[in-house]
């Protein structure tokens, strides 16, 4: 799939991802932001494990989340949670041997009046027991929807301040994912 049909994707989710992405390549030394599409992925069965092996696509997507310093999470709240996209990628990374074990994490989100929040919170209670090591400040969910305007019509993030809190959390993540690595 093509980066631009990536990025139209996303922003129909609430939250334009390259923004971080550019943040982290602009201002963000040490940092590189690499996105990784669960939309591939097939719904979680236990049965498409054949002889301990996962689907290649799983597979894939499992290396890809071994191989990462740390995880940042971009996602809109649905029904106080999590989207189910999601939820399957967390879960089929979950299957031993978990791959989020010892990560370091942040979260971002947007949507309407608490920006995701809740999402948040969820997601932090599915990370105790996958032993994910969330970053607790700054936070950032966003109201996409409160002036001024926070993205332009293509929905790119245009919001000076909120531009600033993004590049805070990933700093703060950068420097978290360095002290569990013990590189402080």
């Amino acid at each position: 799939m093509s980066p631009d049909n990536d990025r139209d994707r996303d922003r129909e989710r609430g939250f334009d991802i390259f923004a971080a992405i550019q943040i982290s390549k602009d201002s963000v030394k040490g940092m590189e932001i690499e996105y990784i599409d669960i939309s591939p992925l097939p719904m979680l069965n236990t049965d498409l494990e054949v002889d301990g092996n996962f689907p290649p696509v799983v597979e894939a997507f499992r290396q890809k989340i071994l191989q990462a310093d740390s995880v940042l999470f971009a996602s809109p709240e649905y029904n106080y949670s999590v989207t189910a996209p999601l939820k399957n990628a967390i879960d089929w990374a979950s299957r031993p041997p978990n791959c989020w074990a010892d990560k370091a994490a942040a979260i971002v989100s947007t949507g309407g009046s608490f920006g995701g929040g809740l999402a948040q919170y969820h997601l932090r209670q599915i990370g105790i027991y996958l032993d994910l090591h969330f970053i607790n400040k700054p936070e950032f969910h966003l109201n996409a929807f409160a002036p001024p305007a926070k993205f332009d019509s293509n929905g790119n993030l245009i919001d000076p301040q909120s531009k600033d809190r993004l590049k805070e959390v990933l700093l703060s993540l950068l420097a978290f994912t360095l002290r569990l690595k013990g590189n402080s």
